[in-house]
């Protein structure tokens, strides 16, 4: 990532990726930092398909390393790890070639086959997803595998400082274990030499000098020796964490909620092997529809390409912004929502002093440089536009657009012209199967009748405001106490649904007339049936 100048107002900014890179600074003051550079670091296990809380996590701890560039000129780098190593030890429910699947439990990930065919492993094959993803959005980052760094002797001193603090280790993790778990548990994982399994077994003995460990191989009967390098032992989850931060000098690391008690536990492994954990935070998962967990191994929720069949890349880091520590759906039917914000806050930017900026979300979005844009409609908006007229292609929606907007086309407006397809989609595949138009009651016709001769006596092409006047004007007129029951009649009777526009931006947009036509329309098919 290239240098940025530095703002002394990000001092006293409360934006979180500030207040998070106060944090590394006032460790920088107490422990100093002979590597350098600012070591930040994402850890990815690669056992299922990436989701999107692993980009979540790349994009959110890119934002702190941005921020922290503005408050210091020491360099940074940021390391995306892969625990590839690590043992296969179920098969996701989402994935094909499940039998085969089976046959490879326990080998390491890097070992076992490519369910889709595609890569030399599994790990490989979502390696390469994750990647080819955080390349598309242009992260700055270098990639690191667990399996690489172990067997090439990356890890080997730290391992070795691991073998001589066994015991020390053991004091800390076996009072969180269950009786049966103390019986067998082992911060040093042996990888089988006969079957290539990555073991989960009592350690008989341990040679510092020689730097191995001793194991019982059940099936033979035999006593085996491997030594804790080289890539042929993987360290047990929560002490291989620690032996990360130490190996590789991590500063800086985020994680989700549901690691807060591992982040204690390598956090004092950490400390035993005389080294300072670094600096931590702690985020909340997201939730599926149903309110779940989203997990690897079942597949729910969203996926990071499913997201940007309906939304821009920029909505995706928006939404990755918002409240880090609030447990938030993340499901299809947020997306419009967060385009429409994104959009907001593009367009306050220009006009907020250099303090506000820096809590504006596109600042942290874009790094300090979001684009000058102002978009003359909302996602929301072209998504009833899209109801309304049935539109089928871009060229259709573009010319309301260009009515209402003079001036606007898509290659001046490359960012509206791709919110024109992603509206186009969305409505295909998450509105139009939902529809549910409704008669309008003896009162509701009535009112809408007085629509229509009020909109008539309009001009065309007005400002939004002047026709939302009128459709206020008939609600007030045809007795409403409460005007929202006026707009909710409207979205249901003429778009079928229980949320709608604006109505005065979507004349506007939409146009007088064929406003009128949609009203008539909706009476006239009703009145018919």
């Amino acid at each position: 990532m290239s240098s940025s100048e530095l703002i002394p107002q990000a001092l006293e900014s409360n934006a979180w990726p500030f207040q998070e890179a106060r944090k590394i600074l006032k460790r920088l003051e107490k422990s100093g930092n002979d590597k350098g550079y600012i070591l930040f670091e994402t850890g990815y296990g690669p056992s299922g398909l990436p989701h999107i809380g692993t980009f979540g996590e790349v994009v959110r701890t890119t934002m702190v390393r941005q921020a922290f560039q503005r408050l210091s000129d020491i360099p940074t780098k940021l390391i995306a790890f892969s625990d590839d190593l690590d043992g296969f030890r179920k098969v996701p429910s989402n994935l094909p070639n499940q039998e085969m699947l089976k046959k490879h439990l326990g080998l390491p990930l890097t070992k076992v086959p490519d369910p889709f065919g595609t890569h030399e492993s599994f790990a490989h094959h979502n390696n390469a997803r994750l990647c080819e993803f955080l390349d598309d959005f242009g992260f700055d980052y270098e990639f690191k595998s667990a399996t690489q760094c172990y067997q090439s002797g990356e890890m080997d001193e730290t391992l070795l400082k691991m073998l001589g603090a066994f015991d020390k280790i053991m004091k800390v993790m076996l009072p969180t274990l269950g009786a049966e778990r103390q019986a067998t548990y082992s911060p040093i994982l042996p990888i089988c030499p006969r079957t290539g399994i990555v073991l989960q077994v009592p350690i008989v003995e341990r040679n510092l000098e020689a730097g191995t460990v001793i194991y019982l191989d059940e099936e033979t009967e035999k006593l085996v020796e491997v030594p804790v390098t080289g890539g042929h032992c993987k360290m047990q989850w929560k002490a291989d964490w620690a032996m990360r931060w130490v190996a590789l000098g991590v500063d800086y690391e985020m994680s989700g909620k549901d690691l807060m008690e591992s982040v204690k536990l390598s956090s004092a492994i950490t400390r035993i092997l005389g080294a300072r954990p670094p600096e931590l935070y702690s985020y909340e998962l997201f939730l599926d529809e149903n309110g779940e967990k989203i997990s690897k191994s079942k597949g729910n929720g969203l996926t990071m390409e499913d997201w940007l069949k309906y939304g821009t890349p920029e909505s995706l880091s928006l939404y990755m912004f918002q409240s880090p520590r609030k447990a938030r759906k993340l499901y299809f039917d947020i997306i419009p929502k967060t385009v429409d914000e994104y959009i907001s806050h593009l367009a306050n930017f220009s006009k907020q002093d250099e303090k506000a900026k820096l809590t504006n979300p596109v600042w942290h979005v874009h790094n300090g440089h979001p684009p000058a844009q102002k978009l003359p409609v909302t996602f929301a908006l072209l998504l009833n536009l899209v109801s309304a007229s049935n539109a089928e292609d871009k060229e259709t929606l573009w010319g309301y657009i260009s009515n209402y907007a003079a001036g606007s086309n898509p290659d001046d407006d490359p960012l509206l012209d791709q919110l024109v397809g992603y509206a186009l989609v969305y409505y295909e595949n998450f509105v139009k199967p939902h529809k549910k138009f409704r008669a309008p009651t003896p009162p509701e016709r009535a009112a809408l009748d007085m629509l229509i001769e009020e909109l008539e006596k309009l001009e065309d092409h007005l400002p939004a405001a002047d026709y939302q006047n009128v459709v206020f004007a008939v609600g007030n007129q045809q007795g409403y106490e409460n005007l929202r029951d006026w707009f909710g009649a409207l979205y249901e009777i003429l778009l079928g649904q229980k949320q709608g526009p604006r109505m005065g931006s979507f004349i506007a947009l939409y146009g007088k007339q064929k406003t009128i036509e949609l009203i008539r329309q909706a009476l006239e098919q009703i009145q018919a049936g």
